[in-house]
């Protein structure tokens, strides 16, 4: 009974804490969705190829308005690292597409305070400059020019590209077909995310049933400062490479270990450290081989930890880190009531249930890859008599050699059969 209590409370509380960012949630990616329709990918990969502080400067705005997705982040920079763009503006890319994007900002200011959003922002520009200046230290020229090689020769498998087509601002507002690429660049966000934002509230969940007792082992308190400080800053991203969780997914946990006692400066480490947890070193090591891997791994965990020490001492100097008392379990998983948030969360059930209706009504699904394409720009093939729709033409050739390899039928009927068991 007691092994069914806390399955239950752990549920229940994972359950609450996902109803207290869910507008934020559903309005951040909106944005994003908005930005990666309305914004030409060929003209961010011509801002941000070459080197030097212009290409870093773009880098970083870019990925401050595209998706929040880490996995996504690290395939955009390898494409763009292919496509000669520096390591450090590849680098900058994923930093700001990871810490300064709309939707984590919304969670963190819900979930444990503008603060923290603030902090976070700063960091991820700290973050940015210190691996610009650090980056030479760690990755010689030559080691980034045979990354660059492997990057090119590796077979990463089919890349998402985000839809959208060149119109007036005037015309993307009133047309369906813009609002239709808008959808379609939201629902493939939520299916590279929604696995990785269902793990991190079902962590925070049933962490929170261990206690602050569990904590208070865990962090260093007592000690004269910094310790403390120091000793939070470098356990934070070793909890978020062993916890998995990554990207918009990590903030319910922070605010547990908020809860639970760790530093200010630890929470912004724990959040940097998305980047390197150890799925994605693994799609590092095949991008851009072991050497540099292990090299950027180590640049990026040092940025991480020096930027959180910074940014920590600087909101302490500016009286700006939260004194009162931490918040409580109840305050991070608080009740469903018939209040403002309650509407904000109505709302978003509709702008999620509008986007994915027209997704819906407008779109088809790539029987290679499984995205949701819209049928009025997809790349189109016809196989026995039945028109396929595709996201790419490396898609649409992926399967025409399924058939030639398979014969006719074959393939169509394969596939078919595994996009009507995704779905």
């Amino acid at each position: 009974m007691e092994l069914l209590a806390v399955v239950w409370h752990g549920l229940r509380d994972s359950f609450l804490m996902a109803w207290e960012v869910w507008w934020a949630l559903v309005l951040g990616f909106a944005i994003s969705a908005i930005v990666q329709a309305w914004v030409p990918r060929e003209r961010i990969e011509g801002l941000m190829s070459g080197s030097g502080a212009r290409s870093v400067g773009w880098a970083t705005g870019l990925g401050a308005v595209s998706s929040s997705c880490s996995y996504a982040a690290i395939a955009i920079a390898k494409s763009l690292f292919q496509k000669g763009a520096s390591a450090a503006s590849a680098l900058a890319f994923q930093f700001a597409s990871t810490n300064l994007v709309w939707e984590l900002g919304l969670v963190l200011w819900v979930l444990i305070g503008w603060q923290f959003t603030a902090a976070e922002y700063v960091g991820g520009i700290v973050m940015i400059v210190l691996m610009t200046v650090l980056l030479r230290l760690f990755v010689s020229r030559q080691l980034e020019e045979q990354a660059r090689e492997h990057a090119v020769n590796a077979d990463t498998g089919h890349q998402h590209h985000a839809v959208g087509e060149q119109l007036p601002w005037r015309q993307r507002l009133t047309s369906t077909r813009a609002w239709s690429d808008v959808a379609h660049n939201f629902r493939g966000d939520w299916k590279m995310l929604w696995k990785e934002i269902m793990l991190g509230f079902l962590l925070a969940g049933f962490i929170a049933q261990l206690g602050n007792g569990f904590f208070e082992h865990l962090f260093i308190h007592n000690a004269p400062a910094p310790l403390p400080t120091i000793e939070n800053v470098l356990i934070g991203p070793i909890i978020a490479v062993l916890s998995f969780v990554c990207s918009v997914g990590n903030v319910p946990l922070a605010a547990v270990l908020w809860s639970g006692g760790i530093s200010f400066g630890g929470v912004l480490a724990f959040l940097f450290a998305d980047l390197i947890v150890l799925p994605i070193l693994l799609i590092y090591r095949k991008y851009y081989g072991a050497r540099f891997t292990i090299r950027i791994t180590v640049l990026m965990f040092v940025t991480m930890v020096i930027a959180a020490l910074i940014v920590d001492g600087i909101f302490n100097a500016l009286g700006l880190i939260p004194t009162g008392p931490r918040p409580t379990r109840a305050d991070i998983f608080s009740q469903v009531q018939v209040n403002y948030k309650f509407a904000l969360n109505l709302l978003g059930v509709a702008i999620f249930a509008a986007l994915f209706w027209l997704t819906n009504r407008r779109g088809a699904t790539d029987p290679v890859c499984g995205m949701r394409v819209d049928r009025d720009r997809a790349v189109t093939a016809v196989f026995g008599g039945k028109t396929y729709f595709f996201c790419s033409e490396d898609c649409r050739q992926t399967f025409e050699a399924d058939e030639v390899k398979d014969g006719r039928g074959g393939a169509a009927d394969r596939i078919a059969a595994r996009v009507a068991a995704d779905a």
